[in-house]
């Protein structure tokens, strides 16, 4: 039995309080600064206060402003990161599951060399593969298209690992009782091992969608026309495309906010399924 020390459980819980406080102060000077006006941004020091001019900056940022020195219609980059994070997220799934799938119900020669093969690729990142990538998407004329931004990320050894060590723990009765109904591969995979990997997938889901949508890196060398650019790279030409104007940082911060929406909403709503696949990878 666990002995209670009220001194260590004051201790503890009040670095866990620090810990909340400094990983959430950030983001609450971002909500401030995203609701301020032009005027109030210049003020030193910032005031903490929440603004009034939050419908205001968000409208200008979403939908653009001629007027406004730097800013840049967000609406567009959000439907473009959107499209890459689910693209990449369903992608990695569809693709790591079938992979896997194969690996461990397929009897076929190199299975084994194959499946290290896959997990080799762990060792290189997207950076140090970048420009062979590059050369082939520009030989395939895949520049400035969802194609090019998506295809090259999809691929994912770490998705094929994890569905492949839960696969091994699928009993081989389920296999032998769905080979004695008549049940093929695919439907196999589709009505006993896809329900019983619903949780590894949100798991994934919520990982590779993060990813896809912090995307930096390759957005900016696949694409050159703005009406691709991710809302990451929007992000960065608010703060950089002023030139010698000073940037409007409440029109950063509230691209900021909208670059941080999506991912923590999809963490939110998904957070149940998402600790019950973590969980469960492990056993």
């Amino acid at each position: 039995m666990v002995e209670r020390r009220p001194l260590l459980t004051f201790v503890s819980h009040a670095v866990l309080l620090l810990g909340v406080l400094v990983t959430l102060f950030p983001i609450y000077v971002t909500l401030v600064a995203s609701s301020q006006s032009a005027e109030q941004m210049k003020r030193v020091p910032m005031s903490l206060v929440p603004g009034t001019s939050a419908l205001h900056n968000f409208s200008i940022v979403l939908f653009g402003d001629g007027s406004a020195p730097g800013a840049t219609a967000m609406a567009h980059m959000l439907q473009v990161s959107l499209a890459m994070a689910l693209g990449i997220a369903v992608g990695k799934i569809v693709i790591s599951m079938l992979s896997a799938f194969a690996i461990v119900y397929f009897e076929f020669p190199g299975r084994k060399t194959f499946f290290w093969m896959i997990f080799v690729t762990l060792m290189l990142p997207v950076e140090v593969r970048i420009s062979p990538t590059y050369q082939v998407v520009a030989n395939l004329g895949l520049l400035n298209t969802y194609a090019g931004l998506t295809l090259p990320l999809i691929a994912s050894a770490t998705a094929t690992f994890l569905f492949r060590q839960f696969f091994l723990t699928v009993p081989d009765e389920l296999a032998e009782a769905a080979r004695i109904d008549g049940a093929g591969p695919l439907r196999f995979l589709r009505d006993v091992l896809l329900p019983l990997s619903a949780t590894n997938i949100a798991a994934l889901f919520v990982i590779q969608f993060i990813y896809g949508w912090n995307q930096y890196l390759w957005p900016l060398l696949a694409t050159t026309n703005e009406n691709m650019y991710p809302i990451v790279l929007g992000l960065k030409r608010v703060i950089g495309a002023s030139g010698d104007v000073a940037v409007q940082w409440e029109l950063a911060m509230a691209t900021a906010v909208l670059a941080m929406a999506p991912p923590a909403l999809v963490v939110m709503l998904m957070q149940k399924w998402f600790v019950k696949g973590l969980v469960d990878s492990e056993k």
